[in-house]
């Protein structure tokens, strides 16, 4: 497909989704608030890095030989698109991203299937999602379809960097930070977008498909109605730091966020969170957390929705959910499994919670686990290409 026709492809399917939504659409005619992808500019790394071997990648410590960058000002718009040598950020000591956070990022990957084909997942709602965060951080607006195909462009251009194992992929950082040269708290006149992307195994150091523990201790939140958990911003991941640290203290390898008052269920680390069990009525039932706010409108959590109402096999739920109504189906034995789902991690099983002091055995293994193992290779079979569908994206 030419790379126009892509473009506008993109375009429809990106008014598709607002409309189905309810986002608002930003006017593609606009062309003095976004870049262009026909615009890039492209400088080779004279001097490319040796590939590492997939055996020996540890996630987010490897990094291609090209990054893209964008330039905004206030006074003149956006420059053009860059791709250049992967290379040191220059900023200004007062920026405005180093000192009050105004930042955000993404979370995709790139997979290299069977067919040698590089596809991307689902790319149109990161791409809706950091807008929507950008505006929420009152960074400026942007075309996203052109941010796609400049993507696109950049991973072309770092194609071999993308593993050959069904194992690792090409994970993708894009982010948009603000630069305005000031020590006032007001919104940024400068602003830099910019994507770097490296090879990674599994995001956990235990590998595959291990189960983790996880702390939950209801003194420590992570989001809260009328906040911005729901956006992408850095911020929002910062101040976890500790409380993971505090979960390893407990023997746990992450942090089960709780909310209120009743401690409602909402994330897991940084995943969405899920819980298959049967519920009081006696019927099977995938619940996870409702977006309400509290939570990250996840790209992989939408995908198991989705997968599970088409196999239509079983109640599927988005709806608040207690620690103490976990508990109640644990003492009667109707949970199944639990487990968490993300991009990095793509689907993890939970096995042990420790909660209030209590230690408590999640039977999720024991059970196969086989809905996550399900989920897990459904995904797996459409990103690498073995299970044809429009959620891909060919490079």
């Amino acid at each position: 497909m030419a790379a126009g026709a892509a473009l506008s492809g993109m375009k429809v399917l990106c008014r598709q989704i607002c409309a189905q939504r309810s986002w608002p659409i930003i006017s593609w005619r606009a062309a003095s608030t976004t870049f262009k992808a026909a615009d890039l500019q492209v400088e080779l790394n004279k001097h490319p890095k040796e590939k590492p071997a997939v055996k020996d990648l540890v996630f987010g410590k490897t990094f291609t030989d090209h990054m893209l960058t964008i330039e905004w000002t206030n006074e003149k718009g956006w420059g053009k698109p860059q791709i250049k040598p992967f290379q040191n950020l220059s900023l200004h000591p007062a920026s405005s991203a180093l000192h009050y956070s105004v930042e955000l990022f993404e979370g995709m990957k790139a997979y290299r299937g069977e067919d040698n084909q590089i596809r991307l997942f689902r790319p149109m709602l990161n791409m809706e999602r950091m807008h929507r965060t950008a505006l929420r951080a009152c960074l400026p607006s942007y075309d996203k379809a052109e941010l796609l195909e400049c993507l696109r462009r950049l991973l072309d251009i770092d194609r071999d960097w993308v593993p050959k194992s069904t194992s690792a992929s090409l994970y993708i950082r894009p982010t948009f930070i603000g630069t305005e040269p000031s020590l006032g708290v007001t919104k940024s006149n400068h602003a830099l977008l910019y994507i770097i992307v490296g090879p990674v195994g599994p995001y956990f150091p235990t590998g595959g498909f291990t189960p983790v523990s996880l702390l939950a201790d209801p003194k420590y939140v992570r989001a809260w109605t009328g906040g911005v958990g729901n956006y992408k911003l850095g911020g929002n991941y910062g101040p976890t730091i500790y409380v993971q640290n505090e979960a390893t203290k407990e023997g746990c390898q992450q942090v089960l966020w709780l909310y209120g008052d009743d401690h409602q269920v909402t994330e897991a680390g940084t995943m969405n969170f899920f819980m298959y069990w049967i519920n009081e009525q006696g019927e099977k039932e995938l619940v996870t957390a409702p977006l309400s706010g509290l939570i990250l409108p996840g790209v992989t959590r939408q995908s198991l929705l989705d997968l599970a109402r088409k196999w239509g096999e079983f109640k599927v739920s988005e709806r608040t959910f207690t620690m103490a109504e976990v508990l109640w189906g644990l003492k009667e034995n109707r949970i199944k499994e639990l487990f968490g789902a993300g991009t990095a991690c793509v689907v993890c099983p939970v096995n042990r919670i420790v909660y209030n002091g209590e230690s408590y055995n999640i039977p999720t293994m024991e059970n196969g686990p086989d809905m996550a193992k399900r989920f897990l290779k459904e995904l797996s079979d459409i990103q690498y290409g073995r299970t044809p569908s429009d959620w891909t994206y060919l490079v």
